[in-house]
């Protein structure tokens, strides 16, 4: 029993050696090269932190960059005030990159504490102490080679020794000399098994938890920046609903249109073709960009009238609904289709009258103007009938699926038919005086000057609701305002 037990004994020793203790060169050149790796790495990453190691929080909260861009968007705001959208983005931006610093400042803390230190501790603390550890692990290995040695040599005596009884118990006490040395060993081999740094694991944890905490932060920002862009007056113009435009802007007439208005009047009215021969695209993109801006320093585009009714073209090709209503679309082509023209006239002005407010504000605003520019026709060549065709299509389409090119392509005929008249008695259905200045924001080039038709001292009798009784008037109908003598007598109920 002796024996056998010996032989386990023997065959359990080896195997732990052969696989518990490779060579000390091996174990010390394995730890110097995690010492180098380890001291790399923490170095590094220093060099990645953006607050200083070893400063308290506040004065480190100071020091970031974010913190630095933070304050400057916040001067900046001050600065551009209030009643600027961008000193309003300024402002909120900054207090977000405030915020933004105070979570890279955790954060970093928390590097620095979980991550730098270990790493710190692991290149110039821990594998030093594992070395000496190696090395009192190799002086028990000796121990237990010797007391092992000595104990064999004590079981091989019991076997051809006499005094069997004092050989036992000599083999008994080196016996436990043996697990002595043994759980010394065992217990510095799990020492140094059992270290096992985590700082990688700790570094990627806090990265993910700083993304998702900033994330947040950015997350809880953008709706109110959002909010503060969609509330905000000075939105573009262009392919902005008349009403949202008016509203948002405080304005009667539409910026685009008082602004191209007011140019046109200075340097466009015996222009050639205007509003029939195109402008340069860069021209027009730069105009329609600065009207968007909602400035009043046009200066540079004084000198192309082209660009200019370009741009008031474009305006309304890119109102979400034109200026005279998908509602009435159906009762304007009815009126344009009556036969007889002084009904067609009264028919067209019941329609006109029926415009929402704004929309009729500032569609008598464009048709003053045009009734403008049609009388210089001799120079410009651009007669009503000229002016309807090019810019008609602009101001009156169905509401049916297809291009904007299609669609008027399919209504060109009738909305010629409908805005011509308009133009050519622009005093009969407006009567007002338009001041095409009506914001303040442009100089009037020359006192406005009021070309009324001829209507020798009568007026048409327009169609109100109301009720309805017969009147004779002597007028001279608009078609007819050449034949000066031949004013007919006509009822009309009113």
């Amino acid at each position: 029993h002796v024996s056998e037990w010996t032989s386990m004994r023997q065959q359990s020793v080896c195997k732990w050696s052969c696989v518990f203790l490779p060579s000390r060169a091996q174990i010390e050149r394995r730890m110097e090269m995690v010492r180098v790796v380890s001291h790399n790495t923490h170095k590094r990453m220093v060099t990645c932190l953006q607050g200083h190691i070893g400063t308290d929080a506040e004065k480190r909260h100071k020091k970031l960059p974010l913190t630095a861009l933070s304050q400057a968007m916040v001067d900046g705001g001050s600065q551009l005030g209030e009643e600027s959208l961008i000193g309003k983005m300024m402002e909120v931006c900054g207090e977000a990159e405030n915020r933004l610093a105070s979570e890279l400042l955790q954060h970093e803390v928390q590097i620095e504490k979980d991550v730098l230190d270990p790493l710190n501790q692991l290149a110039e603390v821990d594998i030093p102490n594992i070395l000496k550890q190696r090395k009192q692990l190799a002086r028990l290995v000796l121990d237990y080679d010797s007391a092992r040695a000595r104990w064999l040599q004590a079981t091989k005596s019991i076997i051809s020794g006499t005094n069997t009884q004092a050989l036992t118990a000599k083999a008994d006490l080196l016996k436990e000399e043996v697990d002595e040395a043994m759980n010394k060993m065992e217990l510095c081999k799990v020492s140094l098994i059992n270290h096992r740094p985590s700082s990688q694991m700790n570094l990627l944890e806090a990265q993910a938890d700083y993304h998702r905490k900033s994330l947040t932060v950015l997350e809880s920002v953008l709706p109110t920046i959002q909010a503060q862009q969609d509330s905000w007056t000075e939105k573009p113009a262009f392919g902005t609903g008349l009403e949202e435009h008016l509203k948002r802007s405080s304005r009667e007439i539409a910026l685009p249109l008082e602004a191209c208005v007011m140019m046109l009047l200075e340097t466009g009215m015996k222009e050639e073709g205007l509003f029939r021969i195109a402008a340069g695209a860069s021209k027009l993109k730069k105009l329609k960009a600065a009207l968007d801006c909602s400035t009043s320093q046009l200066e540079e585009f004084y000198s192309d009238p082209h660009a200019v009714a370009g741009a008031l073209k474009s305006y309304l090709r890119e109102l979400p609904e034109p200026l005279m209503s998908f509602q009435l679309y159906d009762e304007w082509i009815q009126a344009s289709n009556v036969s007889e023209p002084d009904k067609r006239l009264q028919a067209l002005w019941v329609v006109c009258d029926q415009l929402p407010k704004n929309n009729k504000a500032n569609l008598r605003y464009l048709v003053k103007f045009l009734s403008k520019l049609a009388q210089d026709s001799e120079v410009n060549k651009m007669t009503p009938s000229n002016i309807a065709i090019v810019l008609g299509p602009n101001m009156l389409w169905a509401k049916t699926e297809g291009t904007l090119a299609e669609m008027a392509a399919a209504t060109s005929v009738h909305v010629v038919t409908i805005i011509e008249p308009i133009i050519q008695h622009a005093d009969w259905f407006f009567p007002e005086d338009v001041e095409f200045n009506v914001s303040g924001m442009f100089a009037m080039p020359t006192p406005p000057s009021n070309h009324s038709m001829e209507y020798d001292g009568s007026t048409i009798e327009r169609k109100r609701p109301g009720i309805a009784r017969a009147v004779t008037v002597t007028v001279l109908p608009p078609h007819r305002r050449s034949r000066v003598m031949k004013a007919v007598k006509f009822h009309v109920t009113v």
